[in-house]
């Protein structure tokens, strides 16, 4: 196991029985709720070192197993090496914000990273386009777990682990948590919007919780304003606030911005961006390794920069859009949903895909008139129509959906 993860630390495990110093760790991320957890091991006789959350890892470990992850609140990817056990533990955080990848060679051995470019240090792993890959990419603008552009490498994916025993064949990941939708009883609105508030807050808070300077990105949208919000009922002092401006229309929104840092008295920080500038692309394509066809990369690769020169953590509201459903497809898929069961399945297919098929594409006509594609989707069944509200290309779109398949 050449590689190691990157930003790591490796802390031995110490107990009040035996010392024995038998698991240590590589880990990049961070583990929110260390604290209470520290004082829960302690208590049941473990001995700590250090005071950092890396080292709760390696005594949760030892204490729980694989259900250590369970506990543990934050955004991490971590390999733990237990000598006495002769077991290697990988683990990816529940929504996958730290990166994982490996690979099993042919004669067993196992290499993992942060990062894919540290696996093609070997000149062992296999380094085949893997076809699935590169239709993924074509649809989705990017490879989605457990794929890799590669092959021979695959990624862990979220809220999954992978217990590696010396002598045994390789393992298939294991899924310890989802996300599940259940309908519950009746709630009042006023009550949702308090537990929403609250719990908004303390996620905030737990990610305030930092020893090196600490700012936060603000595109002035709901949610990066959400999480200043929050910060700035947390802190005495201003919110370090960062945004990037391309001064063209209808893409510049750093008025926006300006106007939520003004409300709650932020040291705004505004890096004038030209939109035409495309110097990145190289240096981005070094960074992620793999195709990904998000344009959005370059103005948060600025955004990061410009933070960096004043904190060193900042607070972004990435996810907030699928969280509030921000996207004005979720709206729109709701809407094609209940068409869907007002109209027969065996009369609505042929019907709209009928008049999907002769309805021209009219891009440059006002919103209401651009119908084609809904039209097409609303011939299709649920999960293929959203697929196709997706799809970068559309004969993606159009192509039989393909289940992702397991590592192998």
């Amino acid at each position: 196991m050449p590689q190691e993860l990157t930003k790591s630390q490796q802390i031995p495990a110490f107990r009040k029985q035996g010392q024995s110093g038998t698991v240590c760790v590589v880990y990049n991320g961070e583990i929110y709720n260390f604290q209470p957890l520290m004082a829960e091991l302690a208590a049941l006789g473990h001995i700590f070192r250090t005071r950092c959350d890396t080292e709760v890892i390696v005594h949760a470990w030892e204490e729980w197993g694989a259900a250590c992850l369970d506990r543990f609140n934050g955004m991490f990817a971590f390999a733990l090496w237990d000598a006495a056990r002769e077991v290697l533990f990988l683990a990816r955080d529940r929504l996958g914000e730290k990166p994982l990848y490996y690979s099993f060679l042919s004669d067993g051995q196992l290499l993992f990273a942060s990062e894919l470019k540290s696996l093609l240090l070997s000149p062992r792993v296999d380094r085949e386009f893997d076809p699935q890959a590169i239709e993924e990419f074509f649809a989705f603008g990017y490879v989605p777990d457990p794929h890799s552009i590669y092959r021979g490498i695959r990624k862990l994916a979220p809220a999954h682990h992978l217990i590696v025993r010396r002598g045994e064949p390789p393992p298939e990941p294991r899924s310890y948590w989802d996300l599940r939708f259940l309908d519950g009883a009746p709630v009042r609105r006023d009550e949702v919007e308090e537990e929403l508030i609250a719990r908004l807050r303390e996620s905030v808070r737990l990610r305030m919780i930092a020893d090196v300077p600490l700012g936060a990105f603000l595109s002035g949208g709901v949610d990066s304003s959400g999480v200043v919000a929050m910060m700035a009922g947390l802190k005495s002092d201003p919110v370090s606030t960062f945004s990037i401006s391309f001064g063209t229309q209808g893409w510049d929104e750093s008025a926006f911005s300006r106007e939520v840092a003004e409300r709650y008295g932020t040291d705004h920080h505004v890096r004038a961006v030209d939109p035409n500038s495309f110097d990145l692309l190289d240096r981005l394509a070094t960074i992620y390794d793999e195709p990904f066809g998000d344009s959005s990369a370059m103005p948060t690769f600025r955004v990061c920069a410009a933070a960096r020169e004043n904190v060193t953590v900042a607070l972004s509201g990435d996810g907030g859009d699928e969280v509030f459903a921000g996207y004005r497809r979720y709206r729109w898929h709701c809407f094609e949903e209940r068409v869907r069961g007002w109209v027969p399945e065996a009369l609505r297919r042929p019907l709209f895909g009928l008049l999907g098929a002769v309805y021209p594409k009219l891009d440059w006509a006002p919103r209401p008139l651009r119908a084609k594609a809904t039209l097409e989707e609303l011939a299709r069944n649920s999960i293929e129509a959203y697929f196709s509200s997706v799809s970068i290309l559309q004969r993606c779109a159009s192509a039989p959906i393909v289940q992702p398949q397991p590592p192998t």
